[in-house]
Parts: C-alpha cells; structure tokens; sequence
C-alpha cells in the first residue's frame, strides 16, 4: 500500500510539472512578427516598452515573497505536528 501512495504521489508531481510547462510554453515560445516595410521600403520605428512604466514595486515582491515564506513555514510546522502525532507509539502491554 506504501508503494503504490509514494508512486501515485510521484505521478502527481510530475503532472503537475508538465502541466505547469505546458501552461507556460506559448508565453516563452511567443515572438513577434516583423514590421512591413511600407511603401518605398521604410520601415516603421520599433516600439520600446520598459518595465519600469508598468512594474511592480520592489516593496510589494519583497511583501509577497515573505508572506509566502511565512505561508509555508507554518504549512511545515502544521505537517511536521500531524505527522508526529500519528507516528506516537504505546508500549506493549500498557
């Protein structure tokens, strides 16, 4: 039976990967198409777009990456208490 839950939980995990690469494939795979070159062969200007017009605040990464730490030091702490408390083992004969 403890083989077939570490290989059902091996199986989720790499689907979730692939299902993780498979949602971001057309993001990093995407380009974009050359400009025509319009009459008499003069190309359009390129548009440049920085980060810095749209960004998100250093203030608000750093925010969200401590509550996520925080999130998953708890999760920890919550799992390591509920993996202990089913692994309590009584004497024999007691």
């Amino acid at each position: 039976m403890k083989r077939i839950r570490r290989c059902l939980g091996v199986l989720a995990a790499l689907s979730g990967a692939l299902f993780a690469l498979a949602a971001a494939a057309p993001a990093a795979l995407a380009s974009l198409a050359p400009p025509d070159p319009g009459p008499a062969g003069a190309a359009p200007a390129p548009v440049i777009r920085t980060a810095v017009v749209g960004g998100m605040p250093g203030w608000q990464i750093a925010l969200i990456a401590a509550g996520a730490a925080l999130l998953a030091a708890v999760v920890a702490v919550l799992a390591d208490r509920a993996w202990a408390a089913r692994r309590q083992v009584t004497a024999p004969g007691a």
